[in-house]
């Protein structure tokens, strides 16, 4: 007869997250990914215009003259998108955690850099290298987000009444 009963503090044990809606968790993520993302962006323009020997700028991040396959410092900086999806996969299964949410972040990441590289230059940025390269880094970052995702979502959970069984 017990379990019948309900508590308003019943369904807050024993669950990973909680089903209703939580506009704060949300928001905080999403904060937190979009400035991970640029971190984590940075880095890598950073350290392979170290590399390269390639004079460091924001533009680099914000500008569409700087991504194609004609120029060094175009193939640089595709190479640091294409690092930097898989950097920001890790730290969405980290942040996130949720297979079914990774599609919903990386998107709203990528749609928030296209009006900030909107928003920079007062243009929206038309070149066929920079939608190639952001939409290959979403293609990109969302498989391997869920991926990471689906690993930890599918590890068997113990159920016995005993100590603690290793898995």
């Amino acid at each position: 007869m017990l379990h019948l009963m309900r508590l308003p503090w019943s369904n807050m044990a024993g669950q990973f997250r909680s089903f209703q809606w939580d506009p704060v968790l949300i928001i905080a993520q999403i904060i937190s990914m979009i400035s991970l993302w640029y971190f984590s962006l940075g880095m890598w323009v950073f350290v392979l215009d170290v590399i390269g020997k390639f004079d460091l700028s924001t533009e680099q991040i914000f500008t569409q003259s700087d991504l194609g396959l004609f120029e060094d410092s175009g193939r640089t900086n595709i190479i640091a998108y294409a690092l930097n999806s898989l950097t920001v996969s890790f730290l969405l299964w980290g942040v996130v955690g949720r297979t079914k949410q990774c599609l919903d972040f990386t998107a709203t990441v990528h749609v928030f850099h296209f009006l900030a590289c909107w928003y920079s230059y007062g243009f929206v940025p038309i070149t066929f290298w920079w939608w190639v390269t952001n939409v290959g880094c979403v293609a990109l970052t969302t498989v391997m987000a869920e991926f990471l995702c689906m690993r930890s979502e599918m590890k068997a959970i113990p159920v016995g009444m005993g100590p603690k069984v290793d898995l």
